[in-house]
């Protein structure tokens, strides 16, 4: 199995848990004399047996992840935690900029004026340069997905 099939699997196992979740809260409690519309048991089961997967996918992922070269430097996993960084980067300083660029139009002389403390020309091109290091690390690394064999 490669590894991106395998990425998928998890991904479905954790929405059919999701699922399994909301059906077993549904019939958790019922009143009084009523019959649940499933059997709560084995909805039980049918999430054990999620979880069990999940648990098994992660492990076998986070192994194979741990031990593929990206490049001579990088393993698998540097990459992704890269990645996470230059997304949560890309968030903080494009959530500054629209902040600093935020019109406020005033009515009279007397209101108070704002004025942004930082270049939105500058959080833009760095906004935009984050953007552009996710996208080729993240198709670098979505390349690497669907050539590597799960270990």
């Amino acid at each position: 199995m490669l590894l991106a099939e395998a990425l998928a699997r998890r991904a479905e196992a954790q929405d059919r848990l999701n699922k399994v979740q909301e059906r077993l809260i549904a019939v958790a409690r019922v009143q009084e004399g009523d019959t649940p519309e499933e059997d709560p048991q084995a909805l039980l089961r049918e999430g054990q047996a999620l979880l069990e997967e999940i648990e098994t996918l992660v492990r076998r992922i986070n192994h194979t992840n741990s031990r593929t070269s990206l490049d001579e430097q990088t393993t698998l996993t540097d990459a992704i935690a890269r990645r996470d960084s230059l997304l949560r980067a890309r968030r903080l300083y494009n959530a500054v900029a629209d902040a600093a660029s935020t019109r406020q139009d005033r009515y009279s002389r007397n209101e108070i004026r704002y004025v942004s403390t930082l270049s939105v020309a500058e959080l833009r091109a760095t906004t935009d340069r984050l953007s552009k290091d996710y996208r080729e690390l993240d198709t670098r690394i979505q390349q690497l997905n669907w050539t590597t064999e799960l270990l």
